[in-house]
């Protein structure tokens, strides 16, 4: 949008949503105009008050519940339900009114993520919402706000990036699309959450990253935010003379993040209050799981802070007991965290999995294991040759190394504000390093790390106009269509799929590649199913290249296309032969084409390959 005056970036986070501007006139390559937009939010009834972030949290509350105009904020006189701080505050006492964690059910294959479920313990008289609309709901909120204090400058006419988990899947991101689409705003882009990490440290380093890593450096950027784990890898490479950052590999959606530990240190407050003989309910164990996940914040935003008192509200109209009440030390946060989260571990383990009870009442599909360290691990393992083709990198491994090795360390996320956690997180990656005699990867300092990923997606928006070092990046995985073989049919035998390549790793957002010739027919006019398969690992496969087999760790299934396509003046069930084009829009789309070798008329299928269901 080239008559945009800012780039907005807009971090919608599982348990903050933050927006950050750069004044796209005002900044050049030298000097970059940004600022934190401080967002209005109601902090008690009828008190608005500005804050840099704004909690994704919705509060339904009861028609008698509050005042005339408690709700009041300035561009709206009346509305129904509140966002932000008074929601959080509010929840904490009733939580089956609070709708939060809505970005970890968005990524939640196993609902329906436009169907009214949240808040999953309300009752029948408590409204409900949709992870899609309680998104749409924190967007919106962002959108008044900027357009409040910048009637002259829409956030609809802005470049608006949109930060989403590097591991979000096919349909949460498309979700996600969906829901700002919702909110009015047709020009945006998706950025993933750690490269924007990346971009705040670049922009905050004010050219001095250069000096920082070098030609042949593997950065890890581990984003721990409320809801999920995101790792990804960079390497630093060179062209023409001038450094170039390139993405060379995404981890795997892990549901696991500041939720699990403020259930952790539930725990940990529910056994001191068992201890002296106090039980908890389900509905006052939710409360206390808010209320140590405020304890937790106020604790890592100021580490000097030794305790913090946690109250849970009795239930009901009539004290039975009194309201309970403990507190949670910063030593009881630090060992939670640190011995849950990050225990020491070997390079060599891996997550634990467990066996689960066939019935289970409906929940995020959280990690089975707690520990960060664990998956980073396995994460590292899987990637141990990534970077084997990349210009510049031949044999930089050595040839027993077990997994890849980072030589540098960007940390995000709330909770590495722990000087202990983030400490004892490199403290784990350098053993790992010197058991296999590499050099100690060193800690890239950030910026404020609640702000990081909002003011990175503004930044890149400068960057994308030429201003500055941008990350080469393109598809996280190598894509792969399924063609199901022709042969007899067989009793109680499906006929064996091959994963035909359409996309390799790398490819970038704006380009188009043919496919080799196939024969390769298209079924129309009945309903049929496209299967898709992503892949991490293998990066050498090309367009065109066919799998008749793979190992099962190698290729992932996702979710499928189910169409009718039309038949036009050909008979329904017709296979009619064609050639196939593959190409990743602008916004990451990833758009298959089927042409008939006998017309230019042509089908096409869209499948979003940074997320999102797909679309025929």
């Amino acid at each position: 949008m080239s008559q945009a005056r800012y780039a907005v970036g807009i971090d919608l986070g599982t348990t903050h949503c933050v927006m950050s501007s750069v004044d796209l006139e005002l900044s050049d390559r030298e000097e970059v105009v940004q600022e934190v937009v401080d967002i209005p939010q109601l902090t008690a009834p009828g008190a608005v008050e500005q804050r840099p972030v704004l909690p994704s949290f919705i509060y339904l509350p009861h028609p008698d519940e509050l005042g005339p105009g408690e709700l009041t904020l300035p561009w709206a006189a009346q509305p129904s339900r509140t966002v932000g701080e008074l929601a959080r505050s509010l929840g904490s006492r009733t939580p089956i009114r609070l709708v939060s964690s809505a970005k970890s059910w968005l990524c939640h294959p196993g609902v329906d993520r436009r169907a009214p479920i949240l808040p999953v313990e309300g009752p029948e008289d408590v409204e409900r919402l949709s992870p899609l609309q309680a998104s749409i709901a924190y967007i919106e909120y962002l959108r008044d706000t900027w357009n409040h204090q910048y009637p002259d400058a829409p956030l609809e006419a802005q470049e608006v990036i949109i930060t989403v988990p590097a591991s979000f899947d096919p349909a949460a991101r498309e979700l996600t699309a969906e829901a700002v689409k919702a909110a009015g705003i047709e020009h945006f882009i998706l950025l993933e959450e750690p490269q924007a990490a990346l971009y705040s440290w670049i922009q905050a380093s004010h050219g001095g990253w250069r000096k920082q890593v070098q030609v042949g450096d593997i950065i890890l950027v581990i984003d721990v935010g409320g809801g999920t784990t995101d790792l990804s890898l960079i390497a630093v490479t060179e062209q023409d003379g001038s450094l170039e950052l390139n993405r060379i590999a995404v981890g795997d959606h892990i549901l696991l993040g500041g939720d699990n530990m403020d259930l952790a240190l539930a725990h940990v407050v529910r056994s001191k209050l068992a201890a002296e003989g106090k039980t908890l309910d389900m509905w006052q164990f939710q409360a206390l799981t808010h209320g140590c996940r405020a304890a937790k914040e106020t604790m890592l935003a100021d580490p000097t802070i030794e305790t913090v008192p946690v109250v849970v509200p009795s239930r009901g109209s009539k004290l039975i007991g009194g309201t309970l009440r403990s507190e949670l030390s910063n030593e009881e946060l630090t060992q939670s965290l640190a011995e849950g989260f990050f225990p020491q571990s070997k390079v060599s383990e891996r997550p634990a999995s467990r066996t689960r009870t066939a019935l289970t009442k409906l929940g995020l599909p959280y990690a089975q294991d707690a520990a960060i360290s664990r998956h980073l691990a396995s994460f590292l393992g899987r990637q141990r040759h990534a970077t084997e083709n990349l210009p510049g990198f031949e044999g930089a491994m050595p040839e027993h190394a077990s997994f890849l090795h980072p030589t540098a360390l960007l940390l995000n996320g709330g909770v590495f504000k722990s000087p202990v956690l983030a400490e004892r997180t490199l403290g784990i990656l350098n053993d790992w390093l010197e058991k296999e005699q590499a050099p100690p990867a060193r800690l890239l300092e950030g910026a404020n790390m609640d702000l990081a990923v909002a003011r990175g997606a503004a930044y890149y928006g400068h960057v994308r106009r030429g201003q500055g070092v941008r990350i080469r990046g393109g598809t996280a995985k190598t894509y792969y269509v399924g063609v199901e073989s022709s042969m007899p049919a067989v009793p109680g035998m499906e006929p064996p799929i091959q994963a035909l390549c359409v996309a390799p790793f790398g490819m970038e957002e704006g380009t188009e590649a043919e496919l080799p010739p196939q024969e390769v027919g298209l079924v129309v006019g009945e309903p049929v199913r496209f299967r898709f398969f992503g892949s991490s690992v293998r990066r050498e496969d090309q367009v065109g290249t066919v799998l008749e087999q793979w190992p099962p760790d190698e290729l992932e299934e996702l979710e499928e296309i189910t169409a009718t396509l039309p038949a036009d003046d050909r008979v329904s069930g017709d296979v009619v032969p064609v050639r196939l084009r593959a190409a990743v829009t602008e916004l990451g789309t990833l758009r298959l084409e089927a042409v008939p070798h006998d017309s230019d008329q042509s089908w096409k299928v869209e499948f979003d390959v940074r997320g999102g269901e797909e679309a025929v």
